[in-house]
């Protein structure tokens, strides 16, 4: 029997030991998902306090309740660890590690880099690498495949390689790791079965593409989409404010029509670690083939543009009312990046706070998810929402539109609200 048969025989029988490099809001779901499909599952993260609070049964990712933590742990199939040595022990290994962008917009997939150095330490035959970080198309063979084919074992023989994007959606209840389609691409045929195998007790449905480089690209296609979408409303919205219309009613009549148009919402600007961030991958390396994505670029214009155009709704707003924005105080609802999380990564409430504070305005924040956070060396905490503190403030600005926050009483006791979500109830 050859070794991907082999790996394909202990997946079957979930003997299998699988691990996952980086713990977060890819990784931990991800592990879990693995451990209740059956698999022995060793998890690893360089963040020793994550290690220690996963293994005493602690999440520190919401949408992985600590019982269903302690349910995989209590059976002896999920463990945590620093130990990069221990890297030789799985028989598969899924890296999510983050992809950021530079300063300048660029890739920077120096935690791809280093998670692929530890792995190819302790690199052996028989062993799957499966790369779910979101990059470029070429990351895989181009950084992976080199540098774990320098150990002198062949890949599709000795070990095998794929990329899988990760589809996570912080806060979706409906729709998770185990029940999203999963993309699936490998370096050589069998690659890709051996992957789709091992996936396969885990994950609901698998999608198989020819290449990696395919699997690359279906994730930076899924958010440019979007990206280009929320920048034509985000544009609309403009527009309408320029027009005097009402955006969100122009929205809601345009989604009646049951075919041809998809219902996009504008906002305050785009965040998350997807949507502002996976479009400037593809850009980047299309300029790499004198290529420009007109299409790409233009909507991380419009969409970059959006805090500053709030921003200007409320200095006009409260002009409206012989108030300027420097000493007003401007009372922010929502620093996440969406509802009902509490992930401010790229959130454009972070945009606006700094906007408003460089115009003079005195800003404070509620967010149920978010009690503080640190932003250019300034400490911000969560401030109680009551009735007097909503009264007190020259304006009020939806930025995060939460669930839990009484948007009825901001309405009767807000001087001034600037609604970036349509928050507001409507008049009866």
């Amino acid at each position: 029997m050859d070794r991907a048969d082999e790996l394909i025989g202990k997946a079957n029988r979930r003997e299998a030991l699988f691990g996952v490099v980086g713990l977060g809001y890819v990784g931990l779901p991800l592990a879990i998902e693995l451990a209740q499909a059956g698999y022995r599952v060793l998890g690893f993260d360089v963040n020793e306090r994550v290690v220690d609070r996963l293994n005493s049964g602690h999440s520190h990712v919401k949408d992985v309740a600590d019982e269903h933590l302690r349910g995989v742990a209590d059976a002896g199939l999920l463990e945590a660890t620093s130990d990069m040595d221990r890297l030789s022990e799985p028989d598969a290994i899924s890296i999510c590690v983050p992809t950021p962008l530079s300063k300048v917009k660029d890739p920077d997939v120096s935690y791809i880099v280093a998670a692929t150095e530890a792995v190819k330490q302790t690199l052996r035959e028989g062993q799957a690498i499966i790369l779910e970080s979101t990059t470029y198309p070429g990351t895989t063979r181009e950084i992976l495949l080199p540098a774990l084919q320098s150990t002198g074992l062949k890949v599709g023989d000795d070990f095998f390689v794929a990329f899988s994007p990760e589809r996570v959606d912080p806060g979706n209840t409906i729709w998770q790791t185990r029940n999203t389609p999963k993309v699936v691409g490998g370096i050589t045929e069998d690659c890709l079965r051996v992957a789709c195998a091992l996936y396969r007790p885990a994950i609901e449905r698998l999608v198989p593409v020819s290449t990696t480089e395919a699997a690359e690209l279906v994730k930076l296609l899924e958010n440019t989409f979007r990206s280009v979408n929320i920048g034509l409303v985000n544009e609309m919205a403009i527009v309408c404010d320029k027009l005097g219309v009402d955006v969100w009613e122009v929205i809601e009549a345009a989604a009646t029509k049951p075919f041809g148009f998809m219902k996009f919402l504008p906002g305050p600007g785009l965040g998350g670690h997807c949507i502002p961030i996976d479009p400037h991958y593809l850009a980047w390396k299309m300029r790499g083939l004198n290529y420009k994505t007109r299409f790409i670029d233009l909507a991380g214009e419009l969409n970059t543009e959006m805090p500053h155009f709030w921003v200007r709704k409320v200095s006009e707003s409260l002009n409206m009312q012989g108030r300027a924005v420097r000493g007003a105080s401007v009372l922010v609802l929502g620093v996440a990046y969406k509802r009902n999380i509490e992930d401010i990564r790229e959130s454009p409430a972070l945009d606006i706070i700094r906007l408003l504070e460089g115009q003079g305005a005195r800003v404070s924040y509620h967010d149920p998810h978010v009690p503080c956070f640190a932003e250019d060396g300034h400490e911000y905490r969560s401030v109680d929402l009551t009735p007097e503190l909503v009264a007190g403030a020259d304006c009020v600005m939806v930025v995060t539109d939460h669930s839990v926050v009484d948007y009825s009483m901001v309405k009767r006791t807000a001087r001034l609200v600037v609604d970036t979500r349509n928050a507001m109830p409507k008049e009866a």
